[in-house]
């Protein structure tokens, strides 16, 4: 069962670890409210993976991913969520919206989401992935060690996931704080908004264009 463990946990490091549209919104809303709103998205995106593994080990992320219009469905929101914050983001610098406080931990600036509200973009970035639910379905059984209860290491897996991807968004998120003075500066903050705006769309247009 340990070994079982410490691999699940390793190889559920390597898929937080790859850029993802939950890293980007972390990254986003670190430069934009700082250390604080940053967590709260990674939390947020945490609890969404915790959400999935209940439902994986429940069996809904299974008929779910059966069940093609529902699957579509999930798929479609999940990408206009995504093009949404996207368009946002590129509208806000074309209004030219103000750089946000440089201080690390200082309230959110003008357009920066406040924790609440970062927590929901986080949470709702992951509940509308249901590729996370794919994830936990198709891995899970490789990890399953032989007599264990499925449903009770299944559920397991998924707090392991969670804590994995909150630990390595909360990395994520103090290596950026790190660097706000230098993120911070007008020009470098335009061009960041104005690429992760850019690639907030292209995920979402990529991930509708796959339900075609």
């Amino acid at each position: 069962m340990t070994a079982a463990i410490l691999g699940f946990a390793l190889f559920s490091l390597l898929v937080a670890m790859a850029p993802g549209p939950d890293t980007l919104l972390v990254l986003r809303n670190c430069l934009r409210g700082g250390r604080r709103t940053g967590s709260a998205t990674a939390l947020g995106a945490a609890v969404g993976s915790l959400a999935w593994g209940v439902a994986a080990a429940f069996g809904l992320a299974a008929a779910l991913q059966r069940w093609d219009a529902a699957f579509t469905v999930v798929r479609l929101a999940g990408a206009a969520y995504l093009v949404l914050l996207g368009a946002q983001a590129l509208w806000a610098q074309r209004r030219g919206a103000p750089t946000p406080a440089s201080a690390v931990d200082t309230p959110a600036g003008d357009g920066a989401p406040g924790v609440a509200e970062a927590f929901r973009q986080g949470l709702l970035s992951c509940l509308l992935n249901p590729k996370v639910g794919v994830f936990f379905v198709a891995v899970v059984p490789q990890f399953l060690p032989e007599g264990g209860s499925p449903l009770g290491t299944t559920l397991l897996f998924g707090a392991i996931d969670a804590v994995v991807a909150a630990a390595w968004m909360f990395l994520v998120t103090l290596g950026a704080t790190r660097m706000l003075t230098w993120l911070r500066r007008p020009r470098v903050h335009r061009n960041l908004e104005r690429t992760t705006g850019g690639v907030l769309v292209a995920m979402g247009v990529g991930t509708a264009a796959e339900s075609v």
